[in-house]
């Protein structure tokens, strides 16, 4: 028998407990950026030829939200059941560091899809829709969610406070996420940035997602898969290393 099913509901109950929180929350924020950046740059910025600014921003935005809320779910649990001891819950009973891995993930993986789908469908009102490539977008959605979920629980992990893991938040993953192309395209920045830009997992991840939205993009789509799979794998291997140590669980 396998605990995964029962770790997975109790990962999915979580968060839908307080579901104005965890997912209404990030779809409104979503929405406020789509009205402030529409209404200031609409009538001065043209990324794409025939491709609006709002439409630009909506892809952007619905990955941009699902990535930052797959990372939330995965750290904020871990480091809650560590502050308040319920991890122990967890580790006693005979489930595997790979079951423990994959029910966190796919956790966090249907909290990140679920504030993306709701971002998309608010912005509705505000573009239509447009999906060229729709494959294309659901596997860096699947991807992207994956990705940082993985980072979510290796930064659950490590952190020992709520501060340690706000300081991971606010220096790695804000930066990453906003930074990475979404509200601008990296060919309109100056050499420098734009080859930083080209160093950040992200970019690649939102560029191949609005790929799928457009059939236009800054760099291949296969690239963009090449390396947000490789990521993805080297992380994930990382954090199953991590698990099957006991790495700042089993103290």
């Amino acid at each position: 028998m396998s605990g995964f099913p029962t770790l997975l509901y109790k990962e999915l109950l979580r968060f839908w407990r307080v579901w104005f929180q965890t997912v209404v929350a990030p779809i409104i924020t979503a929405m406020l950026y789509l009205l402030i950046f529409s209404h200031a740059l609409a009538n001065h910025v043209q990324v794409y030829p025939g491709i609006s600014y709002v439409s630009f921003l909506v892809p952007g935005l619905v990955m941009m939200s699902l990535l930052q809320n797959a990372f939330a779910n995965s750290s904020s649990s871990l480091i809650q059941s560590k502050i308040t001891g319920n991890i122990v819950f967890v580790l006693l009973p005979p489930i595997s560091w790979f079951e423990f891995y994959l029910a966190y993930l796919c956790g966090s993986v249907f909290r990140g899809v679920m504030v993306g789908a709701g971002v998309w469908l608010g912005t509705l009102a505000f573009a239509p829709p447009q999906l060229s490539h729709p494959l294309w977008s659901l596997v860096f959605a699947l991807l992207g969610g994956g990705l940082l979920g993985t980072l979510g629980i290796i930064a659950g992990i490590w952190s020992e406070k709520f501060d340690q893991l706000a300081a991971f938040q606010n220096f790695i993953i804000m930066p990453l996420t906003f930074l990475s192309g979404v509200f601008y395209s990296i060919h309109s920045l100056p050499s420098f940035w734009f080859a930083v830009s080209r160093f950040n997992p992200v970019f690649y991840l939102i560029d191949g997602f609005r790929y799928g939205f457009f059939g236009a993009s800054d760099v291949s789509p296969i690239l963009s898969l090449l390396v947000a799979g490789t990521c993805f794998v080297a992380l994930s291997a990382v954090c199953l290393l991590m698990l099957q140590r006991g790495y700042k669980l089993r103290h």
